[in-house]
């Protein structure tokens, strides 16, 4: 995609960040302007607080010094409603899918439409039933519980309740993890699809490499208490020794030669 080029081509903006829990500081004068339409991924070493910045933009961890800006709106300037209405906005798929166990799919989805809308009940229902399927999940997935789904369907139907509101930006939190090669590529091809569909936001951490090459526009490397954003041709040539290793390593490398071989047999099957 084209760099931002005005201010309105930034929907997230993270000015001099500090989460600091007791005398730890995670990151200190963090900042980070996320673009508008783009796939972010954000990778970092143990400890960085990748989870952490995620909450943080969220708003489920209070920061400890710094601005957040999303959507044009200073978050701490927001009266509660406004908060309020800002993060209905925003869709989040936690790693282990957050799901309600005692609600089946369908009354997941169902529940984020009651406490946000004053709809009838039937059309929650039809939306439930649009949103699984836009998360590429059968139908009679509505009615079963999560304790009834892989992990893979899990994810998928904690995607479908992210959507739910039908949110601007989608926060994704290891969304691969635990999926094997073949669900893991399904996976990130559903989130491509659905960014490109519904002109999302996406903000994803991730430790796969073979996602960052698949979708991400650009990369954020925490590192240092802070980050550095790029794209992976721009970060493979930092000096760092972290990002080196990480992009120019054995797994680093075979990801590259693996996106390289898959773009040349999407190319010839085009021509």
């Amino acid at each position: 995609m084209p760099a931002a080029t005005s201010q309105e081509d930034i929907i997230i903006s993270l000015t001099d960040i500090r989460n600091q829990f007791g005398s730890h500081v995670l990151h200190e004068a963090l900042t980070l302007d996320i673009r508008k339409g783009e796939v972010l991924g954000i990778v970092g070493g143990s400890g960085t607080g990748k989870s952490v910045l995620l909450r943080t933009i969220v708003g489920l961890n209070q920061k400890t010094a710094g601005t957040i800006s999303i959507l044009g709106q200073d978050v701490d300037r927001l009266r509660l409603d406004e908060l309020n209405r800002l993060r209905q906005r925003m869709g989040v798929l936690f790693q282990d899918g957050a799901l309600f166990s005692s609600l089946t799919v369908s009354q997941n989805i169902e529940a984020v439409l009651k406490e946000h809308t004053r709809l009838p009940i039937s059309f929650l229902k039809e939306i439930a039933a649009l949103k699984i399927s836009l998360a590429g999940l059968p139908a009679d997935a509505g009615g079963k519980y999560p304790s009834e789904l892989s992990g893979g369907m899990r994810k998928r139907a904690g995607l479908a309740r992210a959507l739910a509101l039908d949110p601007d930006i989608v926060f994704l939190d290891e969304p691969t993890a635990g999926l094997d090669p073949i669900g893991a590529a399904q996976f990130d091809q559903l989130i491509s699809d659905l960014q490109t569909a519904l002109g999302l936001t996406v903000v994803m951490i991730t430790h796969d490499l073979d996602s960052l090459h698949a979708i991400c526009n650009r990369i954020g490397v925490l590192l240092n208490k802070r980050i550095k954003v790029g794209t992976i041709a721009e970060l493979t040539k930092e000096p760092d020794p972290w990002i080196k290793e990480y992009f120019d390593g054995p797994r680093g490398r075979a990801a590259t030669r693996s996106h390289a071989s898959q773009s040349q047999k999407a190319t010839s099957s085009q021509s």
